[in-house]
């Protein structure tokens, strides 16, 4: 969720040192979020000891980990991303925990430079929506892996199943008077009904199927929510670089304003719903 310093691929600013250093921050929430849906990623993906496994768009290597972790030393993992400042903090957490199983390569899903065949699993978490030509991606991914062997992606549902994310969204276009579609590359992409399937349909996998997860976006008040909005790598940042500085300023306030009504004796709490797609060659 997981995005990069190219406009391409993922999100302009992600691959930056500010941002590497925040997300690395935000490793606690982002385990309370997604753990759990990322744990049924890789279940479904069937990841066990001995595979080998693809992780596109890997980012800081949340996924990566954990699919390491599941295949042990008889098996391999290889991160991808277009960041390489966030390959790096990927590589810097295996040797941490001591998993010598896991390599990066700094690779465009939209051109795996891989053999065909050569992976059991693929998994991409909060990175396909964002790719620009996912149907090449797939058809790459497809590609790569060895026949009978599994997918599986998780990303973002619809717009109003994720206030966290929609409303900021709202709000920045709102104030900042931006009439153009919304980004192209959004998280939302892949959230629709039925979209996530045909994608995967379209590049000619099979046994497709796709999964909802529900989870909570949990934070002691609308305050650390927005705190932490505002270091999350998405497309988000992209749309605020469009205000000027008063415009951000207002939008950042008005954000906190309808956080408020999230909030209750707990602190800040709101659903979130994610998608996991599953499909085999």
């Amino acid at each position: 969720m997981s995005m990069d310093s190219d406009p391409g691929e993922r999100g302009g600013t992600w691959g930056s040192s500010d941002a590497v250093a925040e997300w690395q921050r935000s490793a606690a929430a982002r385990s309370q979020f997604f753990g759990p849906a990322t744990e049924r990623m890789l279940d479904l993906a069937d990841i066990r000891v001995g595979r080998r496994v693809l992780d596109i768009g890997a980012g800081a290597g949340d996924s990566t980990l954990a699919a390491a972790r599941r295949v042990g030393q008889t098996g391999f993992v290889l991160a991808t991303d277009i960041s390489a400042s966030m390959l790096e903090a990927t590589a810097t957490s295996a040797r941490r925990e001591g998993l010598s199983n896991v390599d990066t390569r700094v690779m465009d899903a939209q051109q795996l430079d891989l053999a065909s065949d050569s992976f059991d699993t693929v998994i991409s978490r909060f990175a396909l929506m964002l790719i620009p030509d996912i149907e090449r991606a797939l058809i790459e991914i497809r590609r790569v892996l060895r026949t009978g062997g599994a997918v599986a992606a998780l990303v973002f549902s619809t717009p109003e199943k994720d206030p966290f994310l929609s409303i900021p969204h709202a709000i920045a276009r709102r104030v900042g008077r931006l009439t153009s579609p919304p980004e192209p590359f959004g998280e939302f992409r892949l959230g629709g009904p039925g979209v996530l399937s045909a994608a995967f349909t379209k590049a000619g996998f099979h046994d497709v199927a796709v999964h909802g997860v529900s989870t909570r976006r949990r934070f002691p008040s609308a305050a650390a929510a927005v705190q932490y909005a505002k270091g999350t790598p998405l497309p988000l940042r992209e749309l605020l670089a469009q205000l000027t500085p008063t415009q951000r300023e207002q939008a950042w306030t008005e954000i906190e304003k309808e956080f408020q009504r999230f909030v209750g004796s707990d602190g800040f709490e709101a659903p979130c719903e994610l998608l996991i797609g599953r499909a085999t060659k």
